[in-house]
């Protein structure tokens, strides 16, 4: 299947993309680098790509499995490499699941899965990166909090 996506120069650095689903996404980067400060950097997009992909998996997975997830959070930190061009080296996926009787063994499966089977950013990054995991299951109370 071929994917095609349409960039347009708004001004100096900053560009809109488009793709398929014909959605606009902003890309910015600092002033000092000829950009205007106004949107995510091409490298957060991809972190954000990824922490979306394993998301959508991981949520469905858990959802198929009728776990009680009252509520869900991704965070993604990437470390990059000090020489041109700067590819991320280590990547880590840190998963937070808000919910009571949520089962230990159900979120590390449907991360598996994820990371092995379904998301394909993660695949994507794993040729250059080392991808590291983990999780924490929170009471749905901290949910409020």
């Amino acid at each position: 299947m071929t994917k095609e996506i349409y960039v347009k120069q708004l001004k100096g650095s900053t560009f809109a993309a488009k793709a398929g689903s014909n959605h606009w996404v902003m890309m910015d980067t600092k002033a000092e680098a000829g950009g205007n400060d106004g949107a995510s950097t091409p490298k957060e997009l991809v972190l954000m790509a990824l922490a979306g992909c394993t998301s959508m998996d991981v949520v469905s997975i858990l959802k198929k499995k009728k776990s009680p997830v009252m509520g869900y959070e991704c965070m993604v930190n990437g470390i990059e490499r000090d020489e041109h061009p700067k590819i991320f080296t280590e990547i880590h996926v840190g998963y937070v699941f808000y919910g009571d009787g949520i089962k230990p063994e159900d979120v590390e499966r449907a991360i598996e899965l994820s990371v092995t089977k379904y998301c394909s950013v993660s695949a994507i990054l794993s040729a250059s990166a080392k991808l590291t995991h983990s999780y924490k299951i929170e009471p749905a109370t901290k949910l409020l909090a």
